[in-house]
């Protein structure tokens, strides 16, 4: 899809359909020129309501506001209507508020809502718009930069390219997206985007002491990869360091999860997915950092050689850990990947994962659960994930939960003695690995609500979200300031 800027006014620019935003119910706008029809269609302009002409060739979308995530949920809800017709083409106006540019916005909506997983349809669906044209009619305000406006487009059609990327590896099945496949895409990331990149197996797992990371990967056939992405800037002003769990299908291990709970397990890697999503971004952005993207990939299946309850590992960093479920099995991976991240000295530790359901009962589907020690560190990443679209919560840490991880037999248990507050115990057992000068480096973000939802919600569609990539992408760029 490409996206142009025109200089003419919206009724002058000749394309196959024309969007109009009906913002705050206001049908008066000069734009909304068909009040009849609307009011036909009994069209109120209430939240997310749409009116499609096909008469008219022309589609209204109403929004609550000219705030970036209301327009780009409006650009999703008409690219979703749209794609399905034999349209190729469509204008709209640019939407200025005050002094702010909804361009990026806008151009996100379109990108996220086209996509659509088809790659195992026999039929795929096939979207006929080609190309977006954002008239300047509302570009009046001399301070307005027009490369300004151009570097929005860029923007955010990188962005949205690459969560449609990390939703694309997390919708994947199992079967296709294996550790040792998982290491391949990341490997044609690195050499699309100048990045360098390390991919280890099992050998390394048990050279470096990383026997959590291990002893989860055990009753699977498939070889656990530890993958290690890095760009990098001269005289990087920042050194970031993400993590993402990689699980490619969870079973459970031998606390073999239930039927339907195993569904849609092939989503246990949108962690990793989302690494490889912002690792594609990041040299595109050209961003003066040196940023580590670093993924524990691996299966929790059922065998003779599987890892068991009553097992205790000894992690990378030499702690004990007594396994009393073999379903919490990603923090077990997390933690030895942490102590490899803390190896190269970050200013920051970011870590992704779909850890706990404890999380989306917390939080519902559609939020993402902060936590860590440092409370500034965390207004940022909320602040961040406001200002991209990705609903946020912090979870705050307490000294009472953090005595529900004690083990009799040693130093941890990888799960709490209580069933309560089990996203917070999970993010206080990684903080077990994270050294002490790193405390206030770190946040974790549990993305198990967002991640894959099997509804469509927002601008996000049925399955994978691409969860935490834009928000990380947010955050980085508001470092550079």
């Amino acid at each position: 899809m490409k996206f142009e800027l025109s200089n003419k006014k919206v009724n002058e620019i000749k394309a196959d359909c024309e969007a109009v935003f009906v913002v705050n119910k206001n049908l008066k706008h000069k734009w909304v020129k068909d009040r009849k029809d609307l009011e036909l269609l009994d069209f109120k302009g209430s939240p997310d309501e749409i009116a499609f002409l096909p008469h008219k060739k022309i589609i209204y979308v109403s929004v609550n506001s000219l705030e970036h995530d209301d327009l780009r949920i409006g650009s999703a809800n008409i690219i979703k209507v749209l794609k399905k017709s034999k349209f190729k083409s469509i204008k709209i106006g640019l939407y200025l508020k005050d002094l702010d540019i909804n361009t990026k916005a806008i151009v996100e909506g379109f990108i996220l809502g086209e996509y659509s997983f088809d790659k195992y349809k026999s039929e795929k669906i096939k979207n006929s718009i080609n190309k977006i044209i954002i008239s300047l009619e509302d570009y009046e305000n001399e301070k307005f930069d027009i490369k300004k406006i151009k570097q929005e487009i860029l923007e955010g059609e990188i962005i949205a390219n690459s969560t449609n990327f990390a939703r694309e590896i997390a919708n994947s099945i199992p079967d296709d997206m294996t550790p040792a496949k998982m290491g391949e895409v990341a490997k044609n990331v690195a050499k699309e985007n100048n990045l360098e990149c390390k991919v280890y197996g099992e050998k390394f797992l048990k050279e470096n002491n990383m026997n959590a990371f291990h002893a989860v990967s055990r009753g699977s056939i498939h070889e656990p990869k530890l993958i290690h992405l890095i760009y990098k800037q001269e005289n990087a002003k920042k050194k970031i360091v993400i993590v993402g769990k990689g699980l490619t299908f969870d079973s459970g291990g031998l606390s073999l999860k239930p039927a339907n709970s195993m569904i849609t397990m092939k989503s246990d890697k949108s962690g990793a997915s989302a690494v490889l999503g912002i690792m594609q971004a990041v040299s595109k952005f050209n961003m003066p950092f040196e940023i580590h993207g670093i993924i524990g990939a691996t299966e929790n299946m059922i065998g003779g050689n599987a890892y068991k309850p009553d097992d205790i590992l000894k992690a990378k960093n030499g702690k004990t850990i007594e396994v009393r479920n073999t379903d919490a099995e990603g923090r077990l991976v997390l933690a030895d990947c942490l102590c490899y991240a803390q190896e190269f000295n970050p200013d920051y530790i970011l870590d992704f994962a779909t850890l706990t359901g404890a999380c989306v009962v917390a939080l519902g589907h559609y939020t993402i659960g902060v936590m860590g020690h440092d409370d500034n560190l965390k207004k940022e990443i909320i602040k961040s994930g406001e200002k991209s679209g990705e609903l946020t919560a912090n979870l705050p840490f307490n000294k009472y939960l953090q005595k529900l991880i004690k083990s009799q037999v040693a130093d941890i248990s990888n799960i709490s003695s209580e069933r309560f507050g089990g996203a917070i115990t999970a993010a206080l057992f990684l903080s077990e690995f994270i050294e002490k000068k790193n405390k206030d480096k770190w946040v974790h973000l549990d993305i198990a609500g967002p991640a894959y939802v099997e509804k469509e919600w927002g601008c996000n569609p049925h399955g994978a979200s691409g969860a935490g990539v834009r928000l990380a992408l947010e955050w980085i760029k508001s470092l550079e300031k």
